[in-house]
């Protein structure tokens, strides 16, 4: 499989998009996906919203065109996954489109696994802030209050740096090595030693820039303050309330759809031990619609705390005006206010766009990692809206 991050071009108005794993042959920094205009409060992205006054499709005309723009993408082989459209609580489509495992001709369906990549990031993010309730952390923690043997260099770095990208840690997937051992298994400690003693790419808290390194290290916070594996934590914390019973923290038995490369070859090993909280779950369409509800309840979360979530806490450079959050970005995109996330991990890239005001959700899983997940929601985005 390919480098695990890599910067995309956006071709529907967008700049960047979050990977954590590459397409290509290429390496290069992953960036989040810039949707112009930010917000500026947690209130103002999750309670003073109001629907923006844009058209959108009925039902019928929308899965007619979903379906027509799909289906020519996969007959020229530039689309294979599974893709879930809802508004309002209700689902608009959900459909699986070409094939999770070309050589068995086994077809992609809404149940279909795929691996999330970066979208692990806002699950990670949502495990701090459920420590946070319950007494365990606070996100303000300096991060060498829970890693052994902590770098001079780490001692102003906080939680909140972290989840934020902040913190100046460099980002492994960059590193010379990296290519050839992300297929060997590593313990968080193992995966932390090989970024711990680097110099900070910048001071914590004076520049914004994407490191998967930062929630690796959030992974282990995570570890070290439940007493439980991070895995274990996701499972009982998370995806077990909400009964997303096809999510999960991907091991060797893991059924997932093949992951490809390109419309010819199937993608490079990784093995997920290397990701871990910043790109190594698993999920479906469907569970992420069941994730994307949550998230307007108290379910998991208080709102106080799920607030932050989608505050716009660090501006994303050359980005239109979008910001970060924690593993969520935040901005307008079509004069809709959007919270955001793409992924990308070899042989797969994913995203997942809400439009709290809307009430829409536009989520894209997909199993060959040369597709643009961007291009492919931004379009989805446009049908929904009924933009031209």
């Amino acid at each position: 499989m390919d480098q695990m991050d890599k910067c995309w071009t956006l071709l529907v108005g967008l700049c960047l998009v979050i990977l954590f794993a590459g397409c290509g042959d290429s390496a290069s920094k992953n960036t989040p996906p810039p949707q112009p205009t930010r917000s500026s409060t947690a209130t103002q992205a999750s309670a003073a919203l109001t629907p923006s006054p844009a058209t959108t499709q009925p039902t019928d005309n929308i899965l007619a065109e979903v379906d027509a723009f799909l289906n020519k993408r996969v007959a020229l082989q530039q689309f294979s996954g599974a893709v879930l459209i809802a508004r309002d609580g209700a689902i608009l489509v959900s459909k699986g489109y070409g094939l999770a495992d070309r050589a068995q001709n086994i077809p992609n369906r809404p149940q279909t696994k795929f691996r999330l990549g970066s979208l692990t990031k806002q699950f990670t993010a949502l495990a701090i802030l459920q420590l946070q309730a319950r007494g365990k952390l606070n996100v303000q923690d300096p991060v060498c209050q829970y890693v052994a043997d902590c770098p001079t260099a780490w001692q102003a770095i906080t939680l909140h740096h972290l989840l934020t990208h902040t913190a100046g840690v460099p980002d492994l997937t960059h590193f010379p090595e990296y290519e050839r051992t992300k297929a060997t298994p590593s313990t968080p400690s193992q995966t932390i030693a090989r970024f711990k003693d680097k110099p900070l790419d910048f001071p914590p808290g004076t520049k914004w820039d994407y490191s998967n390194s930062n929630y690796i290290l959030l992974g282990a916070v995570i570890e070290q303050a439940s007493g439980k594996t991070y895995a274990q934590f996701i499972q009982e914390n998370i995806f077990a309330p909400l009964q997303m019973t096809n999510s999960g923290y991907e091991d060797a038995q893991s059924p997932l759809a093949i992951g490809y490369a390109n419309a010819n070859a199937v993608a490079e090993p990784i093995d997920m031990s290397i990701p871990f909280a910043a790109g190594g779950l698993y999920s479906t369409v469907e569970d992420l619609y069941r994730w994307d509800q949550a998230l307007y309840t108290e379910k998991i979360l208080p709102q106080k705390l799920r607030d932050l979530l989608f505050t716009p806490f660090a501006a994303i450079p050359d980005s239109g005006g979008m910001s970060y959050g924690y593993g969520w970005v935040i901005g307008e995109q079509f004069n809709h206010h959007v919270v955001t996330h793409n992924g990308g991990i070899e042989g797969f890239v994913s995203s997942i766009s809400r439009f709290p005001a809307d009430k829409v959700v536009i989520i894209v899983l997909c199993n060959q990692q040369d597709v643009n997940p961007n291009e492919i929601s931004g379009q989805l985005v446009r049908i929904v809206f009924g933009i031209k």
